[in-house]
């Protein structure tokens, strides 16, 4: 007698959840640009092609974009076809806008907003076209402009050069981030978890966890997570106080806390604070967060033209010589080689 009910249940399951406009595939275009990362292009495909395969429905269909109708090569040196230019996206009709646009660049991130990208990414902004930078377009994409004020987020070695450069409080070190029109992701790998999200919200849970399973995932990770742990990761277990402590030393960088706060705040005694880090870190709590605001202060020097005064003071340091001589203890160099050493192409435009 519960049989048709049973099966009724089951078949809603298993059938996408496809909005009553679809009469067609879900439009993706992916716009790559010169030394973009195969590694995250392929993560953030694959996905919809699973989808597409484990539902037997065409659900998403995918265009490579490109400046113009050239192959375009990627940071490993190999090339992909474009099936559409930038211009013809701009010259085709409103009811054949895409559904969603990502795009993909590399390294100079800096110089590849062009005028005529300006113009075209600001152009689908006001079609209102859904827009997902991924890794490092999350700089590209503030460039123009249209991040002002939008929760974000770049791939980590970004995170401290961004924040100063476009003094967005709104950064976060999340796997990705949705808010209103626009998507920002951390790239490589978690490209996958965006395109994941990304098919929950057209197709369903159900498809999308089968989109996990088939490429042996274990299960969907939420934008909310974390890039990377705090510095201690490999300790992960021993002691939820101390990579309590060390978050709350890398939050708290341009404006250092007292070892004593640093304490309170991960719910320890100052005592039982320094036998963790002897125990798990082989260093003194004072010295673990010395070390992160001189690694931070380095990748405003490798990310950013700023001067060495404000990099000091934005990691911590009150005088530019307190800071010169811990940099170099930690990492054999002054401020000055280290910046030495940063290609050239690094910085033009910025501060």
């Amino acid at each position: 007698m519960n049989a048709p009910a049973n099966i009724s249940a089951m078949t809603s399951l298993v059938t996408p959840k496809i909005s009553a406009e679809a009469d067609r595939p879900f439009d993706l275009v992916v716009l790559v640009l010169p030394g973009f990362s195969h590694l995250a292009l392929h993560a953030y495909i694959e996905p919809f092609s699973i989808a597409n395969m484990v539902s037997r429905l065409p659900l998403f269909r995918w265009r490579i974009a490109g400046l113009d109708a050239r192959p375009v090569e990627g940071a490993n040196g190999l090339s992909v076809a474009v099936d559409v230019p930038i211009d013809e996206l701009v010259l085709s009709s409103n009811d054949r806008r895409p559904n969603q646009l990502a795009i993909m660049t590399g390294e100079p991130v800096e110089r590849q907003l062009t005028a005529e990208l300006n113009g075209f990414l600001r152009t689908m902004a006001r079609r209102g076209v859904p827009i997902s930078a991924v890794g490092t377009a999350t700089w590209l994409l503030a460039r123009t402009g249209l991040l002002a004020g939008t929760r974000c987020t770049i791939h980590w070695s970004r995170l401290a050069a961004f924040a100063e450069v476009f003094n967005q409080p709104r950064i976060s070190d999340s796997l990705f981030v949705k808010d209103g029109q626009y998507s920002t992701c951390a790239g490589e790998l978690a490209a996958f978890d965006l395109a994941v999200d990304l098919i929950g919200s057209h197709a369903g849970g159900y498809i999308a966890q089968e989109v996990c399973r088939h490429a042996i995932v274990e299960g969907q990770r939420s934008g909310s997570n974390r890039q990377t742990g705090p510095s201690g990761l490999a300790f992960a277990g021993v002691s939820d106080k101390l990579l309590m402590a060390m978050r709350i030393m890398e939050e708290n960088v341009e404006f250092p806390l007292a070892m004593d706060e640093v304490a309170r705040r991960a719910g320890v005694s100052r005592r039982q604070l320094e036998r963790l880090f002897a125990s798990h870190i082989g260093l003194p709590p004072v010295r673990h967060y010395l070390r992160i605001r001189v690694d931070h202060a380095k990748r405003l020097i490798e990310g950013t033209r700023m001067p060495f005064i404000d990099i000091a003071m934005a990691s911590g340091f009150m005088s530019a010589s307190h800071f010169a001589r811990c940099f170099r203890a930690f990492h054999g160099m002054s401020p000055q080689q280290c910046r030495a050493m940063v290609p050239a192409w690094v910085g033009p435009g910025l501060r």
